[in-house]
Order: structure tokens, then sequence, then C-alpha cells
């Protein structure tokens, strides 16, 4: 199959099978783009759906996500992940805001240097919004073409990137771009799939030559395998006699940032500081049922301590990034999806006690 006919092939297969009712492909701007992108990192489309809507809810334009307090973000995407995400999303809202009169660069490049938004992300809200050729590389269209062209090495090394990139180039054609940007995204979600790619159905099948030299399943090459380390940490539930929880919000960088979070101790024998800083009395505690949570480099293993403390001073934090958080009445937030599991299971375990 030559290159000018690959896009035809694969436009005349969306017409018929693409998909086109999911909700940022109506009403289309590049801001509805830009969120459903940056949603659909590492996320399935069903996951996104009502992230998508509670999100554009609460924040239907670029200008409203400048102005919103982090918190809000933060709370908005909780259970998403990857919460670096969410925090260059309010900073680039802010940056269009502030740059660009509030209108979207119409150039991928010039999208592409906004935090967040690399080549490809840049290149579908050019495509997609804008009706712009930009050629993408996601995690899809990568399986695709690397399947297309028979990739041998794993697709996310640089040499095998630099190989895909100059192929989506070579492959995006000039006419109904966006049309052909979603095609691909559609191609590699629902039949060039990881597992049993419906390669009968496809529209470019007779040029892949994966399907030709029937290594469809063996490729694309998975990523070479590494023992997964395992980090251990201690995380004591000081509640107090309101029931309310004592947390606190974490830096601004690295894992979880921004976001609030339980206390950390390498061991339940080291919470006496932690007491004495917030004028607390340990009156009981008992170990939780432990909770392994799995980040892209390494296993977080948290062993919970639901600990029932006092004060008889009034109940107050001195510091600005901690704060008494009440799991009923909660306040509207930024928590990662295993913190706001260990509340709601605190929640459960203060319940039984009443």
């Amino acid at each position: 199959m030559s290159p000018e006919a690959f896009g035809p092939a694969v436009v005349a297969w969306y017409q018929q099978h693409g998909r086109k009712d999911l909700p940022w492909q109506q009403d289309v701007t590049p801001y509805r783009v830009w969120i459903s992108e940056i949603m659909l990192q590492q996320t399935q489309v069903s996951t996104v759906l009502g992230y998508f809507a509670r999100f554009m809810d609460a924040l239907p334009t670029v200008q409203d996500l400048a102005a919103a307090p982090l918190d809000e973000v933060l709370h908005l995407w909780t259970g998403l992940g990857y919460y670096t995400r969410a925090r260059n999303l309010h900073k680039t809202a802010q940056q269009v805001c502030e740059h660009y009169k509030g209108e979207f660069p119409r150039s991928a490049e010039t999208l592409a240097t906004l935090p967040g938004i690399g080549p490809s992300t840049a290149g579908a809200i050019a495509s997609l919004s804008m009706g712009l050729r930009a050629p993408i590389l996601d995690g899809n269209v990568k399986r695709v073409l690397a399947r297309y062209s028979a990739e041998q090495d794993y697709p996310g090394s640089t040499a095998a990137t630099k190989r895909l990139w100059q192929l989506s180039e070579l492959l995006t054609p000039q006419q109904s771009v966006a049309h052909y940007t979603q095609a691909m995204m559609d191609l590699g979600a629902t039949l060039c799939t990881r597992k049993q790619p419906e390669c009968q159905r496809c529209p470019v099948m007779t040029g892949c030559v994966a399907y030709q030299t029937d290594q469809q399943h063996l490729l694309p090459t998975p990523r070479p395998r590494k023992e997964v380390p395992v980090r251990r940490i201690t995380m004591p539930i000081l509640t107090n006699q309101d029931n309310a929880i004592l947390l606190q919000q974490r830096p601004a960088e690295g894992i979880w940032g921004g976001l609030w979070s339980l206390p950390e101790l390498s061991d339940i024998a080291l919470l006496e500081p932690l007491l004495r800083q917030h004028q607390l009395v340990e009156q009981a505690q008992r170990r939780i049922e432990p909770l392994r949570h799995t980040f892209s480099h390494f296993h977080l293993d948290i062993e919970p301590w639901l600990v029932h403390v006092h004060s008889s001073a009034p109940f107050g934090v001195a510091e600005s990034n901690w704060l008494w958080y009440n799991p009923s009445n909660p306040p509207r937030l930024g928590l990662a999806a295993p913190i706001k599991g260990l509340l709601e299971r605190a929640l459960i375990q203060l319940q039984l006690e009443i």
C-alpha cells in the first residue's frame, strides 16, 4: 500500500466504523480536545467519560480553569492518577490566558511548548480541533504503526520512536486530517489491540508487514522486563474526638505533588514527634489492613494505623499545609486514590466503633 493510499483507506474506514459520539467530539473546541487528550493519557475511555463530564461542568472554559484554585483542579482529578497532568493543565491554562489572550496557539509546534503538552498531544489538538495537518504518535497509533512497519525494536526506545514519528509524518494526509487522526486512534483502540488484533477488519491489512509475515501477535516488541522495587511506609490515621483526620499537603513536586495525604513515617514507633508537633495525646492505636499501590516504576506498600488522639487545647493546626479533614463532610481537596480509599476505610472503622 502506498503512503498516498494509506490515509484515504483509514478515513473511509472511519466514516463507516469510527467513534463519533464521544463527548469531546461534540461542540469541538481546542479546550475540550486538550482536556480529553490529557485525561486519556494512561487512562481508558470508559474511565475518562465521567471525569470529563464533571470537569466540563465545573470548569467549562480555559479562563475558568486558569482562575480556579489548584485544590479544586486536583479535587476534580482525584482518582485519575498521574497528578502532574492536572498541575500542568492548571499551568497551561494560565499561560494560554496570560500570553495568548485565552486562545490556543494555532501551531502544533507552539502547542508542544506548553506544560504537559508533548508533540503527540499537540498534534491531536491541532488536527482534531483546528483541522491542521499534524502527525500524532500516542500509544494506540504507535502500536498500529509498529505492526504496519514490523518495527522490531521496543517502540518506546529512542531509535524506534524516531522511526515511527517519521512514518507517522509520511502517512498523515493533507486532507481530512481530523477524521484521519481520530481514525488512527480508533484503529488502535478497537481493532489493532494489544491482544487478539482483528486484522481481517483492518483497512490497511494489505500493507501491514506484521500481518503479511504473521508477526502481528509478536509485535509491538514488549518493554524489556526489569524488577520493580518495593518501598514501604507507615501512615498514621490520626483521628480526633470529632472523627476528623489529620492530613498534610504534599510538596508541589514529586509523587502526589500538591495533593493532601496522610503523614508518612518509617515506623509507627516514631509517632511521638508528630503528636508533639500538633499537641496531641494518643489514646489508642491499632493496625488496619495494609495496602499496596503500584506506580509505573515502583510498588508502594502502605501500613496504615488508626490512632485516636486527644488534646486539651482546641483542635487546630498551626501550619497552613495541615488540616483536620472530616470524612463525613469532606472539603473539596485533591486526594490520591489510595489515600481516598484509606480515608473511606477509616470512616467505616470509626462507624463500627460507635
